[in-house]
């Protein structure tokens, strides 16, 4: 199984990456990892899970996403 994303969502510099996990009893398992991207005085991206207030609304429809893009890659999945 690879490390890479299953997918990724944006809103502006705010992004929410879907990952599939195998567990040991052979089930599939996804998970969402949300961040933040800025940029430091020396102009280097970074990336951290901290929000203000005014981004918790941008973070709460893009978890919502998340789960919606989760629900439909298990249909595919059932449907294959």
């Amino acid at each position: 199984m690879s490390n890479k994303p299953l997918d990724k969502l944006k809103d502006g510099m705010i992004s929410a990456t879907i990952w599939q996990n195998e567990t040991e009893e052979g089930k599939t398992r996804y998970s969402v990892t949300i961040a933040r991207s800025y940029t430091d005085a020396d102009d280097k991206w970074h990336e951290t899970n901290s929000f203000s207030t005014l981004e918790l609304l941008m973070v709460s429809r893009l978890a919502g996403k998340a789960y919606d893009r989760i629900a439909e890659i298990k249909a595919a999945a059932r449907a294959a």
